[in-house]
């Protein structure tokens, strides 16, 4: 299976341009993905010398990708669309949120052995709900939830 990947908020956290700390069993199943044959695409918006360190912290990492930001090493991304061909796409920005690793890993593995879609698999599975940030924009958010 071909399989792209984000980095910042589904490998590591929300930090950009920054590397964030490691999202809990991102790394763990990404090599577990790589080592049962699945073709690994990093999918980001960052290019150059940023996408660089976020390959060289992946590499550091133990996981591996076919491609970065293309569908093979040698792709032309001047003459080619910026268009991934890749079975699942893993992104914290997909309808409902990342869900845990471990939901992933054992998705991806159900479709493997034809069980299921990733979709009827999610479906079956409660993704928790993301826990509101505190702060002075929470406070501004609840403050104009009052004003008439």
């Amino acid at each position: 299976m071909i399989i792209a990947v984000d980095f910042d908020g589904t490998i590591v956290e929300h930090a950009y341009p920054k590397i964030g700390r490691p999202i809990p069993f991102a790394i763990e199943t990404l090599r577990m993905l790589h080592n049962d044959g699945h073709r690994l695409l990093l999918w980001t918006v960052r290019e150059g010398q940023l996408l660089q360190e976020a390959i060289d912290y992946c590499e550091q990492n133990g996981i591996y990708f076919f491609a970065a930001n293309a569908n093979y090493p040698e792709e032309n991304r001047e003459a080619s669309p910026r268009k991934l061909k890749a079975d699942l796409f893993i992104d914290d920005r997909n309808l409902g949120g990342l869900p845990d690793w471990g939901i992933i890993y054992g998705a991806v593995q159900a479709i493997v052995r034809g069980e299921c879609s990733f979709e009827a698999f999610i479906s079956n599975t409660p993704v928790p709900a993301k826990k509101e940030k505190k702060g002075f924009m929470g406070w501004l958010k609840l403050r104009n939830l009052f004003i008439f």
